[in-house]
């Protein structure tokens, strides 16, 4: 079934995200309004790739939890796999729901709240659903309990649904999350229905210094949620880990601004290029914090509570989420705002990646358990293999038919 080349907007519109937002007229030809954003389609694209490859690399260096862990790892493994993993959990979400929330007010604008939300409910709720209560808890007890003489009708209710999320499970907590975070949006849009909805104006970017207050802002918020709430720390029923939740729920709001005001289309390419040189630095800074810090094997005293070194890093994260956020959009703006054939056949395929790759690359990574290689040779034969596996999976599973409205 060959259909046009979509990502869904915070994975629930149904319009190309380049076409739900015209650019302005400038002499800038990636202005024009002919134009359309590709550079965010491929951004995604990107993000999603990295969703892969940072859950590969907790699988071989037991750098968090993930269904499967070889648990083989060396100092340098585990050195390399917390950086890579810390630097990816320090924005890539984040970013996601950013991007995610841009398009937001626009379709709500064109659909009104109850078709907006009934397409949310569809693109958002059904994989939310099918992932949570069959896709998951199958692979779960494939995965498991292949040993337990006990049926699955029986293990769903007693064993599954008792002791693991309600819903949200696995990777998909994001699009919970999304989910969640439009019907908010409804309700608010809903209060404030006698006001008609703001239309989309160009105006000035923030400067440095407010960026770096507001960065400054998010680390303290940050650091007060994981006094309480420490990184590790889960709403069990929800799959929510409240100690990012500062970060995701002030970049949704971002993006919601950001639509407004146009300030995806408005940042100068010199800030973007001033925080891409910060998100560079911040990169280089995570080893020798870590080790002035002082961290034991499991940084405890990174991961909330009053420590200076928890204080340090919501600093540090904050900051870099942010610097990353700009500094991305940039690169991307300015050097990959087209598509050719390849990036066309991946756009349209990211969603249902992002919903099918936990099982995916957990299977290819068990098939392979026995190859004796260093875990990081592993990591990258596997994300080269389990990448183009997935996408190959997503195009098969789109052309069943009625996926065109949900996927």
């Amino acid at each position: 079934m060959a259909r046009q080349t979509t990502f869904p907007d915070s994975a629930g519109e149904t319009k190309p995200a380049s076409e739900s937002h015209p650019l302005p007229a400038t002499a800038d030809i990636r202005h024009k309004p002919t134009a359309r954003l590709y550079f965010i389609d491929n951004i995604r694209v990107y993000l999603t790739v990295l969703v892969l490859m940072h859950h590969m690399m907790i699988t071989y260096a037991g750098t968090g939890l993930w269904y499967y862990n070889e648990g083989r790892q060396d100092s340098i493994t585990r050195l390399f796999g917390g950086w890579f993993c810390a630097t990816n959990q320090g924005y890539f979400m984040g970013l996601f729901l950013l991007i995610s929330a841009y398009f937001v007010p626009g379709s709500y604008d064109r659909k009104g709240a109850g078709l907006f939300f009934k397409d949310r409910l569809i693109r958002l709720g059904i994989p939310l659903a099918v992932f949570s209560w069959v896709i998951n808890p199958l692979f779960v007890y494939s995965f498991f309990y292949q040993d337990i003489r006990m049926p699955f009708w029986q293990y769903f209710p007693d064993k599954y649904f008792h002791h693991g999320p309600w819903i949200g499970a696995g990777p998909l907590w994001f699009v919970e999350a999304l989910l969640m975070f439009s019907l908010v949006y409804v309700l608010w849009r809903f209060i404030s229905r006698p006001r008609p909805a703001d239309p989309v104006v160009k105006t000035g970017f923030p400067g440095n210094n407010i960026i770096a207050i507001f960065a400054l802002l998010l680390g303290i918020a940050g650091f007060t949620v994981r006094l309480w709430h420490p990184v590790g720390w889960s709403f069990g029923p929800l799959n929510f880990q409240f100690p990012f939740f500062a970060q995701y729920i002030v970049l949704f709001v971002i993006g919601l601004i950001a639509y407004r005001r146009n300030w995806l289309l408005a940042m100068p390419d010199k800030t973007g290029r001033f925080w891409l040189g910060i998100a560079v630095l911040l990169i280089l800074l995570w080893p020798p914090l870590i080790m002035i810090g002082g961290a034991n094997k499991d940084h405890t005293p990174f991961l909330g509570g009053w420590h200076w070194q928890s204080f340090t890093y919501t600093l540090w994260e904050s900051f870099f989420c942010l610097s990353m956020c700009m500094g991305l959009v940039y690169i991307f703006r300015r050097f990959f705002n087209s598509q050719g054939r390849l990036m066309k056949s991946l756009v349209p395929n990211a969603y249902t990646v992002y919903i099918i790759h936990a099982p995916v690359i957990t299977y290819l990574a068990f098939a392979g358990r026995d190859v004796m290689l260093h875990p990081l040779l592993k990591w990258a034969i596997l994300s080269v293999i389990a990448v183009p596996v997935c996408f190959a999976l997503s195009a098969l599973i789109r052309k069943f038919p009625y996926t065109d409205r949900v996927l």
